[in-house]
């Protein structure tokens, strides 16, 4: 067996684990949180749920909430003057991976005193930040368990992957309930971009015994629940496979990493400003056909895992099943469009490729792609329905 180094938080997951954040902060001896959040996830209510777990510990709390979808640098760097501002000692982050992302980079800027900008790549992050402790309102991100974070560069349009161990959250406080409030569209998203995780990491050639098992079982929470889910919002039992999906796919990816779905939707994200689960959903099964041959084997158990009999089909048997799968799955959760109408021209494809093709989460995928076959790949995806 190869040697492999894995990195997770501690985490507690289930209902009621929200309501132990007073609890994590007074371990860390917090006196004051800073809690990165945004205005959404406020409206929905669970912001002020954590402020008064965490008022009734004794920890006082400054709310940042100037975060949007898929933060911005800009954002980073105020969210950090902010915690220097309020004297924060301990940072607890509150949404889906916009806030959670923001809130790693913040806490990296504010013990280093650096740019976020100067993070990019791997293993850049020399200084950890303060303590933090994440808790997820959506299943789908799993940036509560793992050592990546996203963010917006706008001055070039494009998406950096900040990849350190210190990028890993201290706490992950994982409670099903506080998905019950998002729409559909957004469990749908969130839902398939777990999914992406899980089979990227499948894939990847940095996967391990350990990521398969997590990813093998996350494909099969994911694509038997989520759309029950989305059908049955406030049903726990389908939060709570969908929740334990998420976070086992996050662990996967994490230790795995991604592939070129990422790599493709990191550039949708960053030049257009778009929805990163919903690129992933679009772009998923054009990329599952340009992979296929290069990791059959893998392909086949993720379909099994999927839920699609392929045992004794030929390889391209295999592929057409597997692919119409995931295809009638993005139906069914109401993401039947192709990138072309969210905005994306052919005229964008050639800068969008070679943003993709620069992309870290390149580097562990299945077959190494020319810039001709992202940009064919794009291209697929456009007007598919």
């Amino acid at each position: 067996m190869e040697i492999r180094k894995n990195v997770a938080p501690e985490f507690v997951l289930g209902s009621g684990a929200l309501d132990l954040v007073g609890r994590y902060a007074n371990n860390f001896a917090a006196q004051r949180a800073l809690v990165v959040t945004d205005p959404g996830v406020i409206a929905a209510g669970w912001t002020g749920l954590v402020v008064a777990a965490l008022g009734r510990s004794g920890v006082a709390s400054a709310i940042f909430a100037e975060v949007s979808p898929n933060p911005r640098e800009a954002q980073v760097m105020r969210g950090a003057e902010v915690f220097d501002k309020e004297g924060a000692d301990v940072i607890v982050a509150v949404g889906g991976g916009s806030p959670m992302d923001c809130a790693k980079g913040i806490g990296i800027v504010a013990s280093s005193g650096e740019h976020i900008l100067s993070f990019e790549g791997i293993d850049k992050v020399r200084i950890p930040g303060p303590p933090l402790i994440c808790i997820p309102t959506t299943a789908g991100s799993s940036a509560d368990v793992s050592q990546f974070a996203i963010i917006n560069d706008t001055a070039r349009n494009v998406k950096i992957a900040v990849i350190s161990k210190a990028m890993v959250p201290d706490a992950a406080l994982i409670d099903p309930r506080t998905t019950t409030t998002m729409p559909a569209s957004l469990t749908a998203a969130t839902g398939i971009d777990a999914l992406v995780h899980a089979i990227e990491a499948y894939v990847s050639t940095a996967s391990s015994p350990v990521t398969d098992l997590h990813a093998l079982e996350a494909v099969r929470r994911i694509s038997a629940n989520l759309v029950a889910a989305i059908r049955y919002p406030d049903a726990l039992a389908y939060r709570d496979s969908m929740t334990l999906g998420s976070m086992l796919a996050g662990l996967a990816f994490s230790n795995a990493s991604l592939g070129m779905v990422h790599a493709m939707a990191h550039s949708l994200g960053g030049f257009l400003d778009l929805p990163h689960g919903v690129c992933n959903a679009l772009l998923l099964e054009h990329v599952v056909a340009f992979n296929f041959d290069g990791a059959a084997e893998r392909y086949a158990a993720l379909a099994q895992a999927f839920g699609v009999d392929v045992a004794g089909k030929p390889v391209a048997g295999q592929k057409k099943l597997f692919v119409e799968a995931l295809h009638a799955l993005r139906l069914q959760v109401d993401l039947g469009h192709g990138l072309a109408e969210l905005g994306v021209k052919e005229a964008d494809i050639p800068q969008l490729a070679r943003n993709a093709f620069a992309d870290p989460c390149l580097v562990t995928n299945p077959v190494q792609p020319t810039l001709a076959d992202i940009e064919q790949t794009y291209e697929r995806a456009l007007e598919t329905r």
